[in-house]
């Protein structure tokens, strides 16, 4: 979040923002928002009586109104297709999907979606994973096997995870050198890291089967299951990146877990079930994992006001380089 006031002020303000709008859509009048979840936006539970739905306020300057409807857009296209269940979201009364939110107490005004609530449970992250990690491989591939046969609305628009994006002058999460923990001898080992990451990236290259529109956060926690139903939700950060990022994604912030080999065998088991991956390809996931990480650990400082990057903060940065370090043993330095 990236207003000038303290996130307490800010999340007051959105919940009579959030208050305020709900007239926007058809919706009975007992429906009250309740804040779930502060990341980029602010999501909300609206509940009434006999329904429910989700809320979500965009952030500040975040994305575009033209790129909020490529995302519905591809969400669309993904539940057309039928093979990937996505969630629906409700129009306006105004017969628009997004809406744009006001409040004097917010310098900008805000975008914002209402989706369907969807029935479902995340898999239990603490138990066997291998079964939610081969539904997350089967997932990715059906989207990625969408992607290149889809043919994109006119002035499609979403944000781009690339090396650029993570590593160059104007990161999309800020830099990794910024992040609390991060002292001098830290940085030298991630500096060497960033730059394996590069040049492995730079020779693996950017055709269009391997870098592509991907949902880019394609955790266990997106993913809702009701009995035999799956739905994969918050799209909120799919944009152009490698296919193979979507699995540094699945394993956001657990890189370390002594289960990850598990979970990645899983994964590809799933993912090959629907679509080819060569041996080169698999070669280089862990290479996705680390920019992905090096990613996070600028995402951790550039959002130091929100409670989960306070939680994780202490920690964060050393885990960061032993992950770098067993990395770069394994893989070798840049060639000079």
């Amino acid at each position: 979040m990236t207003d000038a006031m303290p996130l307490e002020t800010l999340l007051e303000h959105l919940q009579i923002l959030a208050e305020t709008s709900l007239p926007l859509w058809d919706l009975p009048p007992d429906a009250r928002p309740r804040l779930i979840n502060v990341s980029e936006n602010a999501t909300y539970l609206v509940e009434a009586a006999s329904q429910k739905w989700v809320l979500r306020i965009h952030r500040a300057g975040y994305h575009s109104h033209r790129a909020i409807e490529s995302e519905l857009a591809w969400i669309d296209a993904l539940a057309h297709d039928g093979k990937v269940r996505t969630p629906g979201y409700v129009t306006g009364r105004n017969g628009e999907v997004i809406q744009i939110g006001t409040l004097p107490a917010l310098s900008d005004p805000r975008h914002m979606v209402l989706f369907e609530f969807v029935e479902g449970a995340a898999p239990d992250e603490t138990g066997d994973l291998t079964p939610g990690f081969r539904d997350l491989g089967q997932i990715a591939a059906r989207c990625h096997d969408h992607v290149l046969r889809w043919p994109r609305p006119e002035g499609f628009e979403r944000m781009t995870w690339d090396v650029d994006t993570v590593f160059g002058p104007a990161p999309t999460w800020g830099h990794w050198r910024d992040a609390p923990g991060v002292t001098p001898e830290r940085a030298e080992v991630l500096t060497r890291v960033e730059a394996v990451v590069r040049a492995r990236l730079a020779r693996f290259g950017k055709a269009p089967e391997r870098f592509n529109l991907i949902h880019a956060d394609m955790r266990l926690a997106n993913l809702l299951v009701d009995g035999s139903d799956i739905r994969l939700i918050d799209f909120d950060d799919c944009g152009f990146g490698w296919f193979l990022y979507d699995f540094a994604a699945a394993i956001s912030f657990i890189e370390d877990d002594p289960r990850i080999p598990d979970m990645k065998a899983a994964w590809l088991d799933g993912y090959r079930s629907v679509r080819a991956l060569s041996a080169e390809e698999e070669a280089e996931i862990d290479t996705f994992v680390m920019l992905r990480r090096m990613a996070l650990l600028a995402w951790i400082g550039s959002h130091i006001e929100a409670p989960e990057p306070q939680a994780l903060a202490p920690d964060f940065a050393e885990r960061t380089v032993g992950l770098g370090a067993d990395w770069l043993a394994r893989v070798g330095e840049v060639s000079a």
